[in-house]
């Protein structure tokens, strides 16, 4: 059976071509007689809207992209990028938008960007963004787009959501700092990212306010080897007594390296990690961390952005909660 068309919609429901396409469009502009009608029949005959149809009438794709500044080994193996796909997907299920995920860790050829300026998506969603991500301002001069975590360089009318990394990492200072811990270090993400930057601060601005000064700052990229090899690099210097480390991953690295220099967590060297990710139930002891909420960001991420493509003006900047989850290495 041939699949109907909008002509045999509007005939069936006795309104025009236009009233049918009225309201397959999310348009108030219709009777609630007429939309009652049209749905109704749409119900009945099993109506599906051409979307290249509707897409060439609109100049619209009904698509989004997911662009992510990483190479492929950090996307796939770190659980945040997880969270964050699952929050967008969440929030696009209710809506007639698709997900594109492009992965670039950097875009000289101007492929990404030449993508969204030649028509490719209607939005975008930027997370994980470096100071070397040139691109990622082109793609905003292209298409609207909403960042998750504060952009490198933030402009006039940029739309953000993120978490206050300072005030975050100043808890999770402020947890060592309370168990009788003096002598902190810490091992940051990469310091071309703003959030790593915040955490760093957070972390000093803490021990500042009690009195005690960085024992060790080293910075990783948010891989667990990353964080083992800060570890090692810590210890070459002297023995902490706690260390805050800026993810999950990089945590669990550095526990390992520790157990392998034989020293214990948290006996010898408190931990705190950052995340709440299903790496910190994996860790030996389960780890004490700051939970980022993660799924709601990216389900923020895509409400925003979705609220823009409809024309509306939501806030600019969304701050989400986070929160200490004490276990056994703090």
């Amino acid at each position: 059976m041939s699949r109907p068309t909008i002509e045999e919609v509007a005939a069936a429901a006795g309104v025009s071509r236009s009233t049918v396409s009225r309201v397959v469009n999310g348009s108030t502009a219709v009777s609630p007689a007429a939309l009652a009608a049209v749905q109704k029949t749409i119900a009945e005959m099993n109506y599906v809207p051409n979307r290249a149809a509707r897409s060439l009438a609109s100049r619209q794709t009904h698509a989004i992209a997911l662009v992510v500044p990483e190479d492929t080994t950090r996307f796939f193996g770190d659980p945040f990028f997880a969270a964050i796909v699952a929050g967008i997907t969440g929030a696009l299920g209710a809506s007639d938008y698709l997900l594109n995920l492009l992965i670039a860790s950097d875009d000289p050829g101007d492929k990404v960007s030449g993508f969204m300026r030649n028509g490719g998506v209607d939005g975008a969603l930027i997370v994980s963004h470096h100071t070397s991500d040139a691109f990622i301002e082109r793609i905003a001069d292209a298409v609207p787009v909403v960042y998750g975590g504060r952009p490198v360089r933030r402009r006039d009318g940029d739309y953000v959501v993120d978490v206050d990394n300072v005030a975050a990492a100043r808890v999770a200072t402020r947890r060592l700092i309370g168990i009788g811990r003096t002598r902190i270090a810490t091992i940051s993400g990469p310091l071309t990212m703003v959030a790593s930057n915040d955490r760093v601060q957070g972390y000093r601005d803490e021990l500042a306010d009690a009195g005690l000064t960085p024992f060790a700052e080293e910075a990783g990229d948010y891989s667990e080897a990353s964080g083992a090899e800060a570890v090692r690099r810590i210890l070459a210097a002297g023995r902490p007594d706690a260390i805050f480390v800026a993810s999950d991953l990089m945590a669990r690295g550095a526990i390992m390296a520790l157990r392998t220099a034989g020293i214990r967590v948290p006996e010898d060297v408190a931990i705190v990690g950052f995340d709440d990710s299903a790496v910190a139930l994996t860790t030996e002891p389960p780890l004490t961390t700051i939970r980022q909420p993660m799924y709601a960001q990216g389900e923020a991420m895509a409400g925003v952005l979705l609220s823009r493509l409809a024309g509306k003006s939501p806030e600019r900047t969304t701050i989400l909660p986070t929160e200490l989850v004490v276990r056994a290495s703090a």
